[in-house]
């Protein structure tokens, strides 16, 4: 890995945060900023710093960068450039969770239920496709995964179509736009642990997604375990994402696009992309967020709704440049 990309991609990713702290319906300058930090007694700018901003710009970075980081550690294990963290069910069954709790009127109780449930929801869908898979290789997994998804995505629109009232099914529309409005500490600590232990799971696999490349029998050959790279690599998305999706809804196309702007920067090696892309789904996360506070078009501009508007067209595109590749 180039330091010097390394750095860049630290250095734009600390001033985005650092914009997401200061810019808002609230304007902070950073004199104020450090004012509000140093100051005895906590003042409107410390409210609006500390139990706003820090913790949507936190969960902005986690996100977005386990969101980089799996999709980046899937396209290599499966050695597909359109896999992403929804092809596995990790997104639908978070989603699925959440509406659950939504639906029996959970999270009237407490604003946790949503992301609990949709954590619970990840592990099991993911846990379905693995079981699914266990006997088969890479294309038994893909497809035990676009299985256990559409069940999911079935019992979402399930919820919406038998939704007890007009508010409830507002609530489940609004959640699967996907927003970080109005998160607070609590999210934090809720998603925080699962998303660094998913990284850190993920961040594992690099030697042997470069062995992979080679082909499966030939990275057995070099001593890796291929099976346990599997659940490596799988565990950890689940564990990871299942926890983005879980406070912060359906967030797409960061896990496709991020490895895809990275790897050609890195030689196209599969370990060597795994942190720049995190990175680089930091940043795209937190612009993004940045974004939905300064487009003012009426109703807040939900942050899926505009990561989908960029990836979408994104996506077409490497569709199209796959195929012109293609023999």
């Amino acid at each position: 890995m180039k330091p010097a990309l390394l750095l860049a991609l630290v250095v734009v990713v600390v001033l985005a945060a650092s914009s997401s702290l200061l810019v808002g319906e609230v304007g902070v300058s950073p004199a104020q900023a450090v004012r509000a930090v140093l100051a005895a007694q906590p003042n409107l700018t410390t409210l609006v710093l500390w139990d706003i901003r820090l913790p949507r710009t936190l969960l902005a970075l986690l996100i977005g960068g386990i969101l980089g980081l799996s999709g980046a550690v899937l396209q290599g294990l499966l050695r597909n450039p359109l896999a992403e963290p929804g092809l596995l069910g990790v997104s639908s069954g978070a989603s699925f969770g959440a509406v659950i709790a939504i639906y029996y009127g959970l999270t009237s109780a407490t604003s946790l239920a949503a992301p609990v449930f949709g954590l619970v929801g990840a592990l099991v869908t993911t846990g379905a496709a693995m079981a699914l898979a266990r006997r088969g290789g890479t294309l038994a997994l893909i497809l035990a995964g676009a299985a256990v998804s559409a069940i999911a995505a079935a019992g979402v629109e399930l919820a919406l179509n038998f939704s007890p009232n007009p508010y409830a099914a507002y609530e489940i529309t609004t959640w699967l736009m996907g927003s970080l409005a109005d998160r607070s500490w609590d999210h934090v600590k809720l998603a925080a642990p699962f998303i660094v232990a998913g990284g850190v799971l993920l961040l594992l696999t690099g030697r042997g997604l470069d062995a992979l490349a080679l082909g499966e029998a030939q990275a057995e050959s070099l001593g890796v375990d291929v099976r346990r790279l599997r659940l490596l690599a799988l565990f950890g998305t689940a564990l990871g994402v299942g926890a983005a999706t879980a406070v912060a809804g359906a967030i797409g196309f960061v896990g496709l696009v991020a490895p895809h702007l990275m790897r050609p920067l890195v030689g196209h090696r599969p370990g060597q992309v795994l942190i720049p892309a995190a990175l680089a789904g930091a940043l795209i996360v937190t612009m993004a967020d940045l974004a939905t506070r300064l487009i003012h078009l009426g109703p807040e501009l939900k942050l899926g709704v505009l990561i989908s508007l960029i990836g979408a067209p994104f996506f077409l595109w490497l569709v199209i440049h796959v195929q012109r590749r293609s023999p």
